[in-house]
């Protein structure tokens, strides 16, 4: 493995990792008191290094000529993995629509349905321009989800004089860049789609 694949690994390990910490709250009740407020840091970290890694495992490989079918394909895997992964958290607790997380599914499938097709004929399809842009309005629906998971976890509901509270906030803006990204995601497989079939 080149090294920015070993760099795009390390989002494939904080994913799990990411899932156990968000959820140990829930796993041991009786110390949630001590352990909501103890997970935030250490979520917020996770969230940002999967999101650097995601930044600089293409860039690495550009500047090292490393750019590889592997690549190509590994890449938009672990990316999919990890946001799955705080999306399904994020659904758990009621922040996200249940119902926008299985059309993101259904895309990711669809997708990879695709590049395997294209890999039948020998064509590694890696990221367009439209996925890119998808993978950005992700990552801010991201954290503005975690921002309220972290509002609620370390007890700053009535930080601001607002007349609704600070989550509910959050939460609303969360939902829209989420619908927004899930709109970019169906369009991006439109063009995914319309490429496979140049290509047949």
């Amino acid at each position: 493995m080149t090294l920015a694949d070993k760099v795009t690994s390390l989002r494939l390990i904080l994913a799990p990792v990411f899932l156990v910490v968000y959820l140990l709250p829930q796993w041991f009740p009786f110390w949630s008191g001590l352990l909501e407020p103890a997970t935030v840091p250490v979520l917020w970290a996770l969230f940002i290094i999967s999101e650097i890694t995601d930044l600089l495992d293409g860039k690495i490989a550009r500047i090292r000529r490393e750019v590889s079918d592997f690549g190509k394909l590994y890449d938009p895997f672990a990316d999919t993995l990890v946001r799955i992964t705080y999306f399904l958290c994020f659904v758990l607790d009621g922040i996200l629509p249940m119902v926008l997380l299985v059309v993101v599914l259904y895309r990711e499938f669809g997708i990879l349905f695709l590049r395997n097709l294209m890999m039948k004929k020998g064509v590694a399809m890696g990221a367009r321009k439209g996925g890119k842009i998808k993978a950005v309005t992700y990552m801010i629906a991201g954290a503005i989800a975690l921002l309220a998971v972290s509002v609620t976890r370390l007890g700053l509901e009535g930080l601001l004089p607002l007349p609704v509270p600070l989550f509910f906030c959050l939460r609303l803006a969360a939902r829209v860049v989420f619908a927004l990204s899930v709109l970019m995601a169906v369009l991006s497989f439109v063009d995914y789609f319309l490429v496979y079939l140049r290509k047949r």
